[in-house]
């Protein structure tokens, strides 16, 4: 079957987006489409100026016989300052305030546009970098995880404070909480994670950074290394700050309860 170049343009785009970061053969496309290399080639030049125009991303290509194209999520620092702007205006509502000084974040964290427009951003500030797999901590960080993995085209591994006997044997470790110096225990099953592996570690709130060392700590434990590090707020006026080299979308600078006052700022994403 032949297929006409609209047809190829628009299977390409969906292909492509499906899988992020996975290096796709010219002689893939063209036996898919039954179409020459060179026709492929404008498709795909037109997909990247597409791409590149409307803030999608961009698609990289890889000269030599074993090579091929990519598609790489890229967001343009004026989309970021907006979304993080409007995230701003969303967590310094009053009503978000709950006693003891918390913020309620599940309807933050469990809103799928949100969630993946955060995926989003920090797929895009990572996206250079070599990442084998995205870590978080059991449990809110969890869908956050999983969007940025979905665009980094990588698994998830949870870790995890109480051991689940459908994981196999685990590996545990104790760490001091930043906030509180209380110490608490971190489990991740041997399995989930290869020797050597590069891990995005991504949690959805820090303050002293205690469970983001943690797992830090744990990564050392299966001989694997720090990519990078994600969160999406950080506490500002944390006493003691366990972690140095991290990239966060918001700040939380003030949580007045009695003047029922959130402050907000965005945080370091743009001096990455």
């Amino acid at each position: 079957m032949k297929f006409r170049r609209s047809e190829r343009l628009i299977d390409m785009t969906n292909y492509l987006l499906e899988h992020p970061r996975q290096l796709v053969s010219l002689t893939y496309f063209s036996e898919r489409f039954q179409s020459a290399k060179s026709s492929i080639s404008e498709d795909l030049a037109i997909i990247k100026e597409t791409f590149e125009q409307q803030g999608i991303g961009t698609l990289q290509t890889v000269p030599g016989a074993a090579g091929g194209v990519k598609f790489q999520v890229k967001v343009s620092d004026e989309e970021a300052r907006s979304f993080i702007s409007e995230l701003c205006e969303v967590i310094s509502a009053p009503d978000r305030l709950l006693p003891g000084g918390y913020l309620y974040m599940t309807d933050i964290i469990g809103n799928p546009s949100i969630v993946n427009r955060v995926g989003r951003l920090f797929a895009s500030a990572f996206g250079e970098t070599q990442i084998d797999v995205v870590m978080t901590v059991a449990t809110k960080g969890i869908s956050l995880a999983y969007a940025v993995a979905n665009y980094l085209n990588v698994p998830v591994v949870i870790v995890r404070k109480d051991s689940k006997v459908t994981e196999g044997s685990t590996v545990s470790i104790n760490y001091v909480s930043g906030s509180s110096n209380r110490i608490s225990t971190m489990m991740l099953s041997k399995r989930s994670l290869a020797e050597g592996s590069k891990v995005l570690i991504v949690d959805d709130f820090m303050r002293g950074g205690g469970t983001v060392n943690g797992m830090i700590g744990m990564l050392e434990e299966f001989k694997a290394t720090v990519a990078g590090i994600a969160v999406l707020i950080e506490a500002e006026n944390a006493e003691q700050r366990l972690v140095d080299e991290y990239l966060s979308l918001i700040r939380l600078s003030e949580v007045d309860e009695r003047e029922k006052k959130i402050k907000v700022s965005e945080g370091n994403y743009f001096k990455k």
